[in-house]
């Protein structure tokens, strides 16, 4: 999918993207730094061959380009029956400018499946950022259930994250879903 915002192009990212992205990951993720538990920040927070996995794990990242120049990156991921947003990073420099909700937006046009986005609890201006977006946050018993069923996480990072639905699997979830 291609699409254009003012100057901001968002489109599949390409191989050749790699290093970028990886450096997008790193830099966005310094926000993190200090915030999420001490046992849970790597640095870099994410490595080249842990970026490489989720690739292979089915995540298609979609780049955010004003020009040439990549600010911002997002992954779809469809497991059974849903779809995940992952790994949302945007530049540090370019945040609060829309990228995120135009890479969001994009991204969750593509899912045929119910979409669920799981993110650190304590990342309050993430969680902030996807209820303005629409997304609900679902009580703790759910969380965990469908972080183990979705996702490939540690123990750790599950009790210290939150998982936040959209409209299609609240209503699925509340008919007995």
């Amino acid at each position: 999918m291609f699409h254009t915002h003012s100057t901001l192009t968002i489109e599949p990212c390409s191989p050749a993207d790699f290093e970028t992205i990886l450096g997008v990951i790193n830099d966005a993720a310094q926000a993190y730094r200090g915030v999420i538990p001490g046992d849970c920040w790597h640095d870099p927070y994410m490595s080249s061959d842990y970026l490489h996995r989720e690739i292979d794990r089915g995540v298609a990242f979609s780049c955010a380009k004003r020009g040439v120049r990549l600010l911002g990156v997002m992954g779809i991921q469809q497991v059974r029956d849903v779809t995940l947003i992952r790994h949302a990073y945007v530049l540090t420099e370019s945040r609060r400018n829309g990228i995120g909700g135009e890479l969001l937006s994009c991204l969750t046009k593509q899912a045929t499946n119910p979409v669920l986005i799981g993110t650190w609890k304590v990342a309050t201006w993430a969680v902030a950022f996807y209820r303005k977006h629409g997304f609900t946050p679902v009580d703790e018993e759910t969380k965990t259930r469908l972080l183990r069923k979705y996702w490939v996480i540690p123990d750790r990072q599950i009790e210290t994250s939150v998982v936040l639905a959209d409209e299609t699997w609240i209503a699925g979830s509340s008919a007995g879903g």
